[in-house]
């Protein structure tokens, strides 16, 4: 009797077990800019060095134009947007709240240059009036922080139409050979172009808007934000919290492990290693977090995007982070 009392128990437990033991984990699926530098940040997510107990997280590289088109439909649940797309999205009732800080200029400010071919008779940003400036997105933040700079650096009349200088808009991958078949004077290259450019000996740069931006302004911009919608943080905190911290140990294990992540990312990339410790080190940083230096940086850039009218009106910052975002 004893012995199948015993057995008994035995087996209610396991049934209460198994099934609990057998709970899949949530996924939170997670979009952001495709870029080899981004690869690198999401490298210890994607290879099971950064994991959880509680989330599975899907990650997918997008171009900017899929990147819009995906944060409008709400289409994954966290996604990498630029700064200046919160406040018009908000206005037209698409609410979204910031959960990190995707994307900010390194102190060494070298991750938004302008550059010209070496026999350019261009010598500084000033020497652009008059001439053709291409850029990779007209009205993305990466370019509006760039017009700021050139504006209140360099006295420059940046409006898009009748300013002076022509600003056109390329596609990305075509700015360096626009600029070497002389199609433009001077083309706005990030991320692994401004590298490449650098290395070829072809180009040169004439201005580091984002050293420019740190001098006048004292801040170092953001132009990329992880966001998330009202509806989707409210039905799974938890989870969201755990992917934000997910996110930002990811940031850190590149930086931890630099040769590990960039050898790969490189031979994934066909790129030179050493681009990515150029761009960590002096273009951009991923802070992984939102405190009271980017709260103001943010607010400062709808500000000045404002002025140059690129957005009509903006709330505080503050106002649009979630409230459980990690802070430092």
């Amino acid at each position: 009797m004893a012995k199948s009392l015993f057995i008994g128990a035995m087996c209610l437990l396991t049934a209460i077990a198994l099934p609990a033991a057998a709970q899949p984990k949530e996924k939170i699926t997670y979009a952001h800019l495709l870029d080899p530098a981004y690869d690198a940040v999401m490298w210890a997510i994607n290879n099971g060095k950064v994991t959880s107990n509680l989330i599975e997280v899907e990650t997918r590289g997008l171009a900017i134009p899929q990147l819009i088109q995906a944060t409008s439909a709400k289409q994954y649940d966290a996604i990498q947007t630029a700064v200046i797309a919160v406040p018009p999205a908000q206005s037209r009732g698409l609410h979204m709240r910031i959960l990190a800080v995707a994307l900010q200029a390194a102190p060494a400010g070298e991750g938004a240059g302008i550059w010209v071919k070496n026999d350019s008779p261009i010598r500084t940003a000033a020497d652009l009036k008059g001439r053709t400036l291409g850029t990779y997105g007209l009205r993305s933040t990466g370019v509006t922080v760039v017009r700021i700079a050139l504006n209140k650096t360099y006295g420059l009349n940046v409006a898009l139409e009748g300013g002076d200088m022509r600003l056109v808009e390329i596609q990305a991958p075509n700015l360096p050979g626009a600029l070497a078949a002389g199609q433009i004077d001077a083309a706005t290259l990030i991320h692994s172009q401004a590298f490449r450019a650098a290395q070829s000996g072809e180009f040169r740069v004439i201005a580091q808007t984002d050293k420019d931006n740190i001098a006048t302004f004292g801040l170092r911009f953001i132009t990329a934000i992880n966001v998330s919608y009202p509806e989707k943080l409210a039905a799974r905190p938890a989870a969201f919290r755990e992917f934000n911290r997910m996110f930002r140990e990811s940031a850190r294990y590149v930086l931890e492990n630099r040769k590990e992540v960039f050898t790969a990312v490189g031979r994934q990339n066909n790129l030179d290693p050493a681009f990515f410790d150029w761009w960590f080190d002096k273009a951009s940083n991923v802070p992984g977090f939102v405190g009271e230096e980017h709260i103001k940086a943010i607010d400062t850039v709808w500000r000045l995007a404002k002025e140059l009218g690129m957005i009509q009106d903006y709330p505080e910052a503050r106002s649009v982070v979630w409230e459980e975002a990690m802070r430092n």
